[in-house]
């Protein structure tokens, strides 16, 4: 008789048989290897029963906590009621009822939603949208896409071309289709910004206009580290878009659904993309959800044109029990006011960040807005010296985040494009929370410079 799962070692099952993402094999064989049991609010617990704060809402959805009983209770209801059937031809009331509250948070004209259930899946399905558009209107030269350096847009292979993250890219580079371009971002001050957006229309205006479908960007870019837009930015690349006859595509993936105190980020920018992928946040992550919202003009385009449908489709987009749990989600978060919870305490939590930066040399810069910071290690801010090339492979192979689970902090150690540490906790953290989650990131920087410090 085999042995039910309660009654092996998780640990040894999961080194045998489980296929971790992003990780490392000498992590996942280590005997270290952690196991988290169970959540509660802003906090996660291993099998020992030792408590992490988790520092990024487990990637930056989990955005009201851990342990919803409600949340479940919506999914088992759902379950018993109809667990499943394709939006193929068929429309379900969840499904409807989501795409309805969805709308009606987006920001501008943005009326028409596709599930899928995952954030590649939303950037493959806005790429697609973006190519049938043009195909309706018969510009079939247009085909190409500007994205941006450092970004991240998702891993299945169309995705993963938009992406400009050269390490996740590198070993499928011959897979992967041809036609992205990808122009500078910047770190620097609204003048230099603004130039970086100029670079987006002289690569349009380099390709051909005639060849460029969609420029696609995050709000807030989580490659590189929390790179905020000025005042103007995104203003700027509406023009250049509506000049040149491009769609553009905002990448909400990790920016909507309150992260940065808003339903969608590009309300708060002043925004009007005419696509918008989302995922993460719209369920809280208790079941995967993602999409894209698109306007009315660019869906009648493709069903009044010959082509007459959008030829993509996913089996279980617009699943009843997700989307049952999206408008739950949705409902509880307008219900206990967590945009509004975000923009009141995003000064504080900045305060907070600002205090460590200060009293920490090994802080070259900070970066973020809302619920959402990056602090970039260096070996030394007032001496002004960079991380030695064994220091920075050090620190970003593994004794970076041994500091991070010394101090029982789920946060991210990141290593694209620069070391940091990357910091963006369940949008219901408070006050107690916040100073928590500074003293844990405090003996985390710690740590990080007495290591600096005894290996130069």
């Amino acid at each position: 008789m085999a042995l039910s799962t309660s009654d092996l070692d998780t640990q040894r099952l999961a080194q045998s048989h489980l296929l971790p993402h992003f990780t490392k094999g000498q992590h996942w064989r280590s005997d270290g290897l952690g196991v988290i049991e169970r959540g509660e609010g802003c906090y996660v617990y291993d099998t020992d029963g030792v408590e992490y704060l988790d520092g990024l809402a487990g990637l930056f959805c989990s955005n009201l906590g851990h342990g919803r009983a409600d949340l479940a209770a919506v999914a088992a209801e759902q379950m018993e009621k109809l667990a499943f059937y394709p939006t193929w031809g068929w429309a379900n009331p969840p499904a409807a009822e989501a795409a309805s509250m969805i709308a009606g948070r987006a920001p501008g004209d943005l009326d028409e939603v596709f599930f899928v259930s995952s954030g590649s899946e939303a950037m493959e399905s806005a790429l697609k949208l973006a190519r049938s558009y043009h195909l309706s209107r018969g510009d079939e030269g247009r085909y190409k896409v500007i994205a941006r350096e450092w970004c991240y847009h998702g891993t299945t292979l169309g995705a993963l071309a938009v992406t400009g993250v050269p390490k996740i890219r590198g070993p499928y580079e011959p897979m992967l289709w041809d036609g992205v371009r990808h122009v500078r971002n910047t770190l620097g001050d609204t003048a230099e910004a603004l130039a970086s957006a100029a670079a987006v229309e002289e690569m349009i205006v380099a390709e051909g206009p005639e060849t460029v479908a969609a420029v696609v960007a995050e709000p807030v870019q989580n490659g590189r580290g929390g790179l905020v837009p000025p005042a103007g930015y995104w203003q700027e690349l509406r023009r250049i878009c509506d000049r040149h006859g491009v769609l553009l595509v905002a990448d909400e993936v990790i920016c909507a659904f309150g992260r940065f105190g808003h339903w969608f980020a590009s309300e708060r920018f002043g925004a009007e993309p005419d696509l918008v992928t989302f995922a993460k946040g719209v369920t809280s992550a208790y079941l995967p959800l993602g999409g894209v919202v698109a306007r009315r003009p660019v869906v009648e385009s493709i069903w009044d044109s010959p082509m007459a449908a959008y030829l993509h489709g996913s089996t279980f987009g617009g699943h009843p029990v997700t989307t049952a749990v999206a408008v739950a989600n949705m409902t509880a978060m307008e219900d206990e006011g967590i945009m509004g919870h975000v923009l009141a305490n995003e000064g504080g939590f900045r305060r907070r960040m600002d205090e460590l930066a200060s009293a920490h040399r090994c802080v070259g810069d900070l970066r973020g807005l809302g619920y959402f910071y990056a602090l970039e290690v260096m070996a030394d801010r007032e001496e002004g010296r960079t991380l030695t090339d064994h220091q920075r492979q050090a620190l970003e192979g593994g004794v970076l985040a041994g500091h991070v689970r010394d101090a029982r902090l789920l946060i991210r150690p990141d290593d694209r494009g620069a070391t940091m540490l990357v910091v963006s906790p369940p949008l219901i953290a408070d006050d107690v929370v916040l100073d928590d989650l500074a003293d844990r990131l405090d003996r985390v920087l710690v740590a990080a410079e007495a290591w600096i410090a005894g290996n130069p």
